[in-house]
């Protein structure tokens, strides 16, 4: 049996491009250290906060991406039909839920095996996360506070208009 070797060459921190990103675009940003930076970003209907966390040994870039709002217990099952839903429809990423804490975050994550992220790869990760939260925030809302059904939520919540009044 052979093994593939490889030269471990040094390479730059993936989290220095996201950095760099940040700072292009006058994010709020906090770098814990060699394997994690926060970002928070305003969107269209919240706030969201953007962790990306290196895994070295997986040569991974994680991205988990949550917003304010915290599900009550009583809608934990609701929640959790309407995330199915959603992630049936995505091609990319998906959304978890922490029963724990009552969080809905957006999670993805980028394989680096032997390479190094690019600014463009960077961005669009983050584009994904954030277009993916703006998209589906509204669902939440109307399953948590509005106490509608997963189904009609996500119908709403996906109805656009055209033309203007």
């Amino acid at each position: 049996m052979s093994h593939i070797g490889y030269a471990d060459d040094p390479r730059i921190n993936p989290l220095d491009v996201v950095e760099r990103l940040a700072a292009g675009n006058d994010w709020s940003f906090e770098r814990a250290g060699d394997d994690e930076i926060t970002i928070l970003v305003t969107g269209r209907w919240t706030d969201y906060q953007l962790s990306y966390t290196w895994m070295d040994e997986l040569e991974a870039l994680h991205l988990a991406c949550a917003f304010d709002l915290k599900v009550p217990e009583r809608r934990l099952a609701e929640v959790q039909t309407l995330i199915s839903a959603i992630n049936e429809q995505l091609w990319i990423g998906h959304f978890d839920l922490w029963t724990q804490q009552g969080l809905i975050m957006f999670r993805h994550a980028l394989l680096l095996a032997g390479g190094e992220p690019s600014s463009r790869q960077c961005e669009l990760l983050l584009s994904t996360a954030l277009d993916c939260c703006e998209r589906y925030f509204t669902a939440f809302q109307f399953v948590v506070w509005a106490g509608k059904g997963a189904k009609e939520a996500l119908a709403a919540a996906m109805f656009e208009t055209s033309g203007e009044a």
